[in-house]
């Protein structure tokens, strides 16, 4: 079976379901999207490799990973998304540590995540992505996702839990000015309320 390469798009967030969010990857040779349902942790901590614009403290738990891996130099040379049954995505990490190749299961979002971290390509085979798959080219809504695939997305998160997605309650940032929510969003990171400073950063993305 072939490999198809895929990119990061961006990260989509339920209008209706708090806690819902959706990875959105793009198959690198072609038109065709991947969404993949993912919790709202590995949605922050893929935002934080992805934007590099909230900066922990002190590191986050797939950067604990990769710190760890760097101390005993094993490295993180591909993810492939191997398997797709009832909805649910399957993973793998192929790591190496001087020369011997090691292929560690893993869920998706977390694979996702710790790819980011070690500059990893990501990869699915081309029978998931003719499955999984969608085409949508429509006008952008903003600069990386559409209305259609937004509509799309919805749908997608208020279906069954893919990946133990926990609805949780959120905060309404609707009402204050910009300068007022990048003061909560270093206020958030610094106390290291990233569930808060993820939130906060949807809102930013927003306008």
């Amino acid at each position: 079976m072939s490999l198809v390469r895929l990119n990061i798009k961006g990260i989509s967030y339920s209008q209706t379901q708090n806690g819902a969010y959706a990875l959105i990857l793009s198959e690198v040779d072609g038109d065709r999207k991947l969404p993949i349902v993912i919790g709202a942790f590995e949605a922050q901590s893929i935002a934080i490799a992805l934007e590099k614009e909230i900066k922990p403290p002190r590191p986050l738990t797939h950067d604990l990973f990769k710190n760890f891996a760097d101390h005993f130099d094993i490295v993180v040379k591909q993810v492939i998304i191997h398997k797709l049954v009832d909805g649910v995505f399957y993973s793998s990490i192929i790591c190496e540590r001087e020369t011997i190749e090691e292929i560690i299961d893993a869920r998706t979002s977390d694979a996702i995540a710790l790819a980011l971290r070690f500059k990893a390509p990501i990869f699915t085979y081309k029978n998931i992505l003719d499955k999984a798959g969608i085409y949508l080219k429509t006008q952008k809504k903003t600069e990386d996702i559409s209305v259609e695939e937004e509509a799309v997305i919805e749908e997608l998160l208020t279906g069954d839990d893919k990946e133990s997605i926990t609805p949780q309650g959120g905060e309404d940032f609707s009402g204050y000015s910009m300068k007022e929510l990048n003061e909560m969003l270093d206020q958030a990171v610094a106390n290291e309320n990233y569930e808060k400073a993820a939130a906060i950063r949807d809102e930013i993305s927003k306008r």
